[in-house]
């Protein structure tokens, strides 16, 4: 079996398909002889019957051998016909049978022969296979009948009534190398067409394992397989094209997503790379530098290091994959969230105003993620608000707006809110990374919600975000 399992597909879809065929040639082969052999005996039997059809009424030629008794048929003179029945009377006290002068042999007598000949029913025929006296095989009638003997007594004997089997057996022999050739050439035929089938068939696997085997020497991913059909061949190329694109796009994402990051990172780490330059040439010139300045360098350099912080951070969580599980979903309340990001908001924008409605609505999510995506937003509204302005948060019926009266976003950028790193050009002056939309998208996006952002009617802009749950908490949570 295992080496069986060690060849090759195609070979061992050849091996079964002709393994297959030799077994349903057989059976069909076997059955064609034991049907032919069945119409064969029958025929035979017919002759013997119709041979046999005198008994229990013995024929003269039949008394005559019982007269007699004699052991062996009468010597052929070579005129006349030969004979070609075996006709033989046998009693049921003996294993001698009186043989009839033109019997063409002598038969074998068995037990059976004399249990016919004991119980004397004229009724019970029985057919069986014996020898005669040369070895040659007959197909062998028995039929009990009465005769008188030389004493005129009635005796109890058996008509044993044979025919031979050399033609019946030659033409069963004769079938049997006939349907042995013709299932050897099939059997070989069905290997060949199995082997053929297979490579034809397995043509666009071949094609599948070069184009893997071509992106696993090379990595690329742009490899496509022709897709002819709608078989199952068809679908699985279908499937790995599809796999290279979604690889293709997330090694595309992934590089852009590192270039980006390396963009990003640079701005910071060049701006503390020159602070801390100054300051460290400022101790090795021994020239000090004014306090005011000194104070200016350092708030920059603690500003710098604050900002690469929140961008690692933000990586971080944008590297995590979806599929990973990012912690237990529970059931919280969305307003209490909402609340608690209300009130960081207000301490990182004291000089605005926050005006909120917040309805009851419990969702399903993680806590820590869902309050960090709400304190994004509200920290949007807070960059992008004129000092002194009014930041609104409402949630109605599980649908959260946050809006702003700052300068809002344009038409045509407002696709492009939540790409990674996107800046709109009026916000690239201010703090931040461009990741945080993107990370509000994908927590609410696990929580099987949506985010959209819009613009305010009388300027600013409305971020609207929907969530599913319920008015009221279930129970047990």
């Amino acid at each position: 079996m295992r080496r069986f399992r060690s060849l090759p597909l195609r070979s061992r879809l050849a091996i079964l398909v002709a393994v297959a065929v030799a077994v349903a040639v057989a059976a069909v082969s076997t059955t064609c002889w034991f049907v032919v052999r069945g119409k064969l005996y029958d025929e035979v039997d017919s002759k013997l019957k119709a041979a046999g059809a005198n008994a229990p009424l013995p024929t003269a030629e039949v008394l005559l051998a019982v007269r007699n008794c004699s052991q062996t048929p009468a010597a052929q003179t070579g005129y006349g016909p030969k004979p070609v029945f075996y006709v033989q009377l046998v009693q049921a006290d003996t294993d001698k049978p009186c043989v009839s002068p033109n019997s063409a042999g002598t038969v074998k007598v068995e037990s059976g022969d004399r249990d016919v000949a004991r119980r004397g029913n004229p009724t019970l025929w029985t057919f069986r296979n014996g020898t005669d006296t040369d070895g040659h095989d007959v197909r062998v009638l028995t039929v009990p009948t009465l005769v008188q003997g030389p004493d005129e007594a009635v005796r109890e004997t058996a008509l044993v009534i044979a025919f031979p089997l050399k033609e019946t057996e030659g033409t069963l022999n004769d079938l049997a190398l006939l349907l042995l050739i013709v299932s050897g050439i099939g059997v070989v035929g069905a290997g060949a067409a199995g082997l053929w089938v297979a490579r034809t068939g397995l043509k666009p696997v071949d094609r599948l394992t070069e184009a893997v085997e071509h992106v696993a020497r090379t990595e690329d991913l742009t490899v496509r397989i022709p897709v002819e059909g709608e078989d199952e061949i068809a679908r699985l190329s279908r499937s790995f094209n599809s796999m290279t694109a979604a690889l293709a796009s997330s090694r595309d994402r992934q590089a852009r997503l590192i270039a980006d990051a390396g963009h990003e990172l640079r701005t910071p780490l060049t701006s503390l790379r020159t602070n801390i330059e100054l300051l460290a040439r400022s101790e090795r010139t021994g020239r000090a530098i004014p306090p005011a300045d000194r104070l200016a360098l350092m708030a920059s350099v603690k500003a710098q290091m604050t900002e690469l912080a929140s961008l690692i951070g933000d990586l971080q969580e944008l590297s995590r994959p979806d599929v990973v599980d990012r912690g237990p979903l529970k059931v919280v309340a969305l307003h209490e969230i909402a609340g608690a990001a209300l009130d960081r908001a207000r301490l990182r924008g004291p000089e605005l105003t926050f005006e909120a409605a917040l309805e009851p609505w419990y969702v399903r999510a993680e806590p820590a993620a869902l309050e960090r995506a709400l304190v994004n937003v509200l920290d949007n509204a807070v960059k992008f608000s004129p000092p002194g302005g009014t930041v609104e948060v409402g949630l109605h019926c599980g649908e959260l707006t946050v809006r702003d009266h700052g300068p809002g976003i344009p038409a045509d950028e407002l696709p492009h809110v939540f790409e990674r790193f996107w800046r709109s050009p009026s916000a690239r002056s201010l703090p931040g990374s461009g990741l945080g939309l993107s990370i509000v998208a994908r927590t609410v996006q696990q929580s099987g919600g949506e985010i959209a952002l819009r613009p305010a009617t009388g300027g600013g802009t409305r971020t609207v975000i929907r969530l599913p749950g319920a008015a009221t908490p279930p129970p047990g949570s």
